[in-house]
């Protein structure tokens, strides 16, 4: 049964399979400014080595407790089932930068072309909510571009309540069940 999970080298064979699947829809390219298509041309053929991949896990696991005062940290979580790698899902901290706060939003994910159309992506995100809430998180901005109607679906079958339109992407707040304390932090 697919679960979440910390990002691990069990999952290296069908991770790198999964890349390759992304890379040949076109993500990873020079236009690709998303997370993972920076990550495709910085990694790309590399994370074959296993000393590289698990250099990789080591990294996007660090990501949550970043050395630099400034950065968001982010914790990412990988959606497998077995050693089945299914997708992944970002969980910013925060959104304390412009950008942030009007277009990328606290959580970001995709799940692999083989493995898409069966409700992985909203188990995902259902999934990362509590962890969102452990975070101090009582709500996370969700977004996606105007276009993508599978993403807009999953963000709202999760709950997501539609805020505006910025920039071409698509505005939502999802609350994570973390419930406000009272002053006294009881």
């Amino acid at each position: 049964m697919p679960r979440l999970v910390l990002p691990t080298a069990l999952v290296h064979r069908s991770y790198i399979a999964a890349m390759e699947e992304l890379r040949a829809e076109g993500q990873g390219g020079p236009g690709d400014d998303t997370t993972l298509g920076s990550t495709l041309r910085q990694y790309g053929t590399r994370w074959r080595d296993r000393a590289v991949f698990a250099s990789y896990v080591a990294e996007v696991r660090a990501a949550a407790y970043p050395a630099e005062p400034l950065a968001v940290p982010v914790t990412t979580l990988w959606y497998v089932d077995g050693t089945h790698y299914l997708g992944r899902i970002t969980i910013r901290h925060s959104v304390a930068t412009r950008f942030l706060r009007e277009y990328g939003g606290h959580i970001g994910y995709d799940v692999r072309p083989t493995a898409r159309r069966r409700g992985h992506a909203t188990d995902m995100l259902r999934a990362c909510l509590p962890y969102a809430a452990e975070l101090g998180l009582e709500s996370v901005l969700v977004t996606c571009d105007t276009d993508n109607t599978g993403s807009r679906k999953v963000i709202e079958a999760v709950g997501g309540t539609f805020e505006d339109e910025r920039g071409g992407k698509l505005r939502y707040w999802i609350a994570t069940g973390r419930i406000r304390t009272g002053a006294s932090g009881v």
